[in-house]
């Protein structure tokens, strides 16, 4: 049996012991929050990764631009007029005394300079067939009297013309019948007439025109050279082609 002292002192440095171990037990713990305080820490490095461009789309061409049909091809040199009017006006004409005629004997030719020529657009190789080759077409775009006879008369002032108006025929340079505009100052003049003795205004001139008209109409000569050698000279026309 121990002594109750012994025991007492036993008991108490177990205690004593246990209250050391206490205390270094709880040393490191705070040591060690103090230690994660000041120790810097490596950054944390995350790892991105690559990053994957996709590749662009297919390249589409463009569709070709929209074109626009090319005109009509027409006759060098010679202007197009308005065309067939629904209602034709009194047009102007060139000043009096302006406008000169050149004589190839009997026959005269128009100023140039006043009467060129002009086409109607309306009329192209393509589609004689159903203008000037069709019987009737002519009359179907005339201006009326009420237009062309004050024409006539400015026409006439113009000229200096100062012979009979019974048989100076208004003419188209480019007649109707070879797609000759209507109404356009430039494709008119007061044409005296060539036929001694004439009681009409029927002249030369009308023969060559249904000359070329029955070669173009007939394929054997196209238009645009037509209308080139009636505005141009239409007694070298007539010399050339003849008449009918």
């Amino acid at each position: 049996m121990r002594h109750p002292a012994l025991t007492a002192l036993a008991l108490t440095g177990i205690l004593v012991v246990g209250t050391a171990c206490t205390q270094v037990a709880a040393g490191p713990s705070r040591s060690t929050t103090t230690d994660r305080s000041t120790t810097p820490v490596a950054p944390t490095t995350t790892s991105t990764p690559p990053t994957t461009v996709a590749p662009p789309p297919p390249t589409t061409a463009a569709p070709p631009p929209a074109t626009t049909p090319a005109p009509p091809p027409t006759t060098p040199g010679l202007r197009v007029g308005p065309g067939p009017q629904a209602t034709y006006t009194v047009e102007p004409q060139p000043a009096p005394g302006t406008c000169h005629y050149t004589y190839l004997g009997p026959d005269p030719l128009p100023d140039p300079n006043c009467t060129p020529g002009a086409i109607s657009p309306q009329v192209t190789q393509a589609d004689i067939g159903t203008t000037i080759c069709s019987s009737g077409y002519t009359s179907t775009i005339r201006p009326p009297e009420d237009v062309t006879e004050p024409e006539k008369e400015a026409s006439a002032a113009a000229y200096d013309y100062t012979g009979p108006f019974s048989t100076a025929e208004y003419d188209h340079l480019v007649p109707l019948e070879l797609g000759g505009d209507p109404n356009d100052p430039a494709n008119l003049w007061v044409e005296p007439n060539d036929i001694p003795g004439a009681t009409s205004v029927n002249n030369t001139k009308d023969l060559v025109e249904n000359r070329l008209n029955a070669l173009v109409c007939s394929g054997q000569l196209s238009l645009a050279v037509a209308q080139q050698a009636i505005a141009s000279n239409w007694v070298a026309a007539y010399r050339t082609y003849g008449g009918q």
